[in-house]
C-alpha cells in the first residue's frame, strides 16, 4: 500500500471508531413504501418521495416521451445549445405554479444553492444564515466571499442583532447587500421556520430572503406552493428555492421569483452556466408532476400524506402540536450517540424496516437520529408494521 492510500486508510478506520462510516446500498427496485436491496424487500420510512410521485405511471410515461422526441442527453450547456424545449416549458409551469414571474431550473439542488449565492453576492457584502440550513447554503455563503453570519435556529432576536449590526456596515457611499438563507421546513427536524415574523423583520432593515422550500413545496399552502404560500407571504419573499426530487419525484433544482433574478443568474450562476444541461427526461418527469400536484390527485395525495403523518407521530408515541404533525413529512427521534444511531437502524433493518441513521456532519455530534419519513404511499398496515418493529428496541429521546 503506498502512501496516498494509507492515509486514506486511516482516515476511514476513524470513520468506522466514530460511528460515522456510511456505504452505498444498491437498491433494486423503485422507489415507493417499499423498496429492494440486498435480496430483500423492506418497508421504507427514508424517502422524500413525499407524495409517492418517483415512480408513477405519468412521470414515467412523460420522460419516455422525452427521449423519443429529444434523446438521453442534451448535449451541451443550455447557453450553448443544450437549451431544449422540455425546460422551458417546466420553467414555464413552475412559474406559474409558484405565482412568479419566472423560473430557472439547475442540475440539483446543491448546484441551485452555490450558482444562486455566489451569483447576488460579494466581498462587500453579507450573508446571514440560520443555523441548521442545509448544507449546500453554508457552502455557497462560504464561497461567495460575502461576510457571514449565523443566528441561533429559529431565533428572530439573534438574527434582528446580526441585522443591526449590518446596518451599521452601510456608510453614505455603500450600503452592503444583505442575504438572509433559511429553510421554510428543515430537512432534519422537520420543524417550520417562524416565516411571517420573519419577512417582517427583513422587510424592517432592507435585507432580502432567500426561502429554500424543498420539504414544502408540494405539501403545503392552499395550492401546495410551500410554506410562503401558507403564511401569505410569497409575493414579499425575493428568492424563493425548491427541489424537483422530493414531492415533484424528479430530479433537478430551481430557482423562482423576478424576471431580473432569472436572468441574473443565466449570466453569473457558474454551477448553471457551465454545466451540461440536465437530461430532458428529468425536465418532462418533472413538468408532468407539476401538473398532477395542482389537481385534484394532487390534492387527495397530500392529504393522505397529512394523514399517515398523524398516525406516524402516534406510532412513535411524540406528541406534538396537531397541526404540525398534519403537515411536516419529517419525523426525527433523537438518538445522540452516533453508535447507538447505528445500532438502532441497524435491528430495524433486519425486522425489514429501512430507516436511516443520521450523523455528523449531516446534524451535530451527539444529535444522531433516526430520519422517519412519511409518504403518500404508507398504509395504516405499514404503521402497524413499524409499531411492532419498534416495539424491542429501547426508549430513545424525541423531539418535534
Amino acid at each position: 500500500m503506498n502512501a496516498f492510500d494509507q492515509d486514506l486508510t486511516a482516515r476511514l478506520d476513524q470513520l468506522r471508531q466514530d460511528g460515522l462510516w456510511r456505504e452505498l446500498r444498491r437498491v433494486d427496485s423503485p422507489q415507493g413504501s417499499r423498496i429492494q436491496f440486498e435480496g430483500r424487500e423492506y418497508l421504507n420510512f427514508s424517502s422524500n418521495d413525499y407524495l409517492g410521485l418517483a415512480n408513477h405511471p405519468a412521470l414515467r410515461e412523460a420522460a419516455a416521451r422525452a427521449v423519443h422526441d429529444f434523446g438521453a442527453g442534451a448535449g451541451a450547456s443550455r447557453l450553448i445549445c443544450g437549451s431544449l424545449a422540455p425546460f422551458h416549458e417546466l420553467e414555464e409551469s413552475l412559474a406559474a405554479f409558484k405565482g412568479t414571474s419566472a423560473a430557472l431550473t439547475f442540475s440539483t439542488g446543491y448546484a441551485t444553492a452555490m450558482g444562486t449565492i455566489t451569483a447576488l453576492l460579494g466581498t462587500d457584502d453579507i450573508v446571514i444564515v440560520d443555523k441548521l440550513v442545509h448544507a449546500c447554503c453554508i457552502d455557497a455563503a462560504r464561497l461567495c466571499g460575502a461576510k457571514l453570519r449565523v443566528f441561533r435556529h429559529n431565533d428572530l432576536e439573534d438574527l434582528e442583532s446580526i441585522l443591526i449590526w449590518a446596518t451599521s456596515k452601510a456608510t453614505s457611499s455603500q450600503r452592503p447587500r444583505v442575504l438572509i438563507i433559511t429553510e421554510s421546513v428543515f430537512s432534519m427536524d422537520g420543524d417550520f421556520a417562524p416565516l411571517h415574523a420573519l419577512v417582517e423583520l427583513k422587510d424592517r432593515y432592507g435585507a432580502w430572503l432567500m426561502l429554500d422550500e424543498a420539504h414544502a413545496t408540494g405539501l403545503l399552502g392552499k395550492h401546495r406552493r410551500g410554506l410562503a404560500e401558507l403564511e401569505g407571504v410569497a409575493d414579499r419573499v425575493e428568492v424563493q428555492m425548491g427541489t424537483l426530487g422530493k414531492a415533484f419525484g424528479a430530479s433537478g433544482g430551481y430557482i423562482a421569483g423576478s424576471r431580473a433574478l432569472v436572468d441574473l443568474l443565466i449570466n453569473r450562476a457558474r454551477s448553471f452556466i457551465f454545466s451540461t444541461a440536465p437530461v430532458p427526461a428529468a425536465a418532462a418527469a418533472a413538468h408532468a408532476a407539476i401538473e398532477l400536484v395542482q389537481g385534484k390527485e394532487g390534492a387527495e395525495r397530500a392529504r393522505q400524506l397529512h394523514s399517515i403523518v398523524r398516525q406516524l407521530w402516534q406510532t412513535l408515541g411524540i406528541g406534538a402540536d396537531a397541526n404540525t404533525a398534519s403537515l411536516s413529512a419529517i419525523v426525527p427521534k433523537i438518538i445522540g450517540d452516533e453508535g447507538d444511531a447505528v445500532a438502532r437502524a441497524t435491528a430495524l433493518r433486519e425486522r425489514g424496516v429501512f430507516v436511516p441513521a443520521i450523523r455528523y456532519p449531516t446534524v451535530a455530534r451527539g444529535s444522531a437520529r433516526l430520519r422517519f419519513t412519511a409518504t403518500a404511499g404508507h398504509t395504516a398496515a405499514d404503521l402497524a408494521q413499524l409499531g411492532a418493529a419498534l416495539g424491542n428496541l429501547a426508549p430513545t429521546t424525541t423531539t418535534a
